[in-house]
């Protein structure tokens, strides 16, 4: 516990220090390099023996992490093509070294991971200050890491009631209910937060102070989004015979471990807070 809770700390200080780049291009080689670590875990995971294959996702990532410059835009598309003819052509060139079900779950959960931070990257470029665009972002974040530490402590308190014990044996159903409750109450505070320093987020800036209900139904459906995300990641753990996915963050194992619940959570409240903004 005491490990987990100094790897929070320091982790909440490296974010920190990264979002004092926010509106540079250090920020976007910083998710850069985040997504193909936890791409890299992916590939390890499922014990592919193709450094080619994972190379290929090193032009892919930064091309997707740039997309927001006007060059890099016009590129993405071809570019997602090439990359699936390119892994058709590895599979077909050694069957029997590269198994398409293993090459193909990397590329879904690749894409999943790239879509993650995309989608931050896509909320940075969506509000007209950057403090509305850092609210956003948070507010994924917290709906996620929120979810999981309730869930973890309502869980470790109440947990009677097994979720998924076929899946992952120790998520409970209380653990779950908290896990929910904290993302609902996290999202609240962060935008009560930003709302008395006189900064008025997307939501309560179209629908006034009905926007706190926004955002607890928001956090609700995230924190729902948050488990789907950690559960689908555990699966593929179960079924690929390893406890975590790396060892970057003691207590917590990779950069996967610490983002599966974010992965379906940050494009999720991309697509509805800026909708909201419009």
């Amino acid at each position: 516990m005491k490990t987990r809770v100094i790897t929070s700390v320091v982790g909440l200080a490296v974010l920190a220090l990264v979002l004092c780049f926010f509106d540079t291009l250090a920020f976007n080689f910083v998710l850069a390099v985040i997504a193909l670590v936890a791409i890299h875990e992916v590939y390890d995971a499922f014990g592919l023996k193709a450094p080619h294959v994972f190379a290929a996702y090193v032009p892919l990532t930064l091309l997707v992490m740039l997309a927001d410059q006007s060059w890099a835009a016009g590129l993405l598309w071809p570019a997602l093509y090439v990359m699936a003819v390119y892994l058709a052509c590895c599979v077909i060139a050694r069957p029997a070294a590269l198994e398409f079900a293993k090459v193909g779950g990397m590329a879904v959960l690749s894409g999943v991971i790239l879509a993650c931070f995309a989608s931050l990257l896509y909320l940075r470029s969506s509000f007209a200050h950057t403090w509305q665009s850092i609210y956003a972002i948070l507010l994924a974040l917290g709906f996620a890491w929120g979810g999981d530490t309730f869930a973890y402590l309502a869980g470790s308190a109440f947990g009677k009631h097994k979720l998924a014990p076929t899946v992952s044996p120790h998520k409970t159903v209380e653990g779950a209910v908290g896990g929910l409750a904290g993302s609902v109450v996290l999202g609240v505070v962060i935008t009560a937060i930003y709302a008395a320093c006189g900064l008025v987020p997307a939501p309560l800036e179209r629908f006034g102070a009905a926007g706190y209900a926004v955002v607890a139904v928001l956090g609700a459906v995230g924190s729902v989004l948050g488990m789907l995300g950690d559960l689908n990641a555990s699966v593929v753990k179960r079924q690929c015979g390893i406890k975590d996915y790396g060892t970057i963050f003691p207590g917590h194992g990779g950069i996967m471990d610490r983002f599966d619940s974010v992965m379906f959570v940050a494009p999720f409240v991309a697509v509805c807070l800026t909708q909201a903004a419009v």
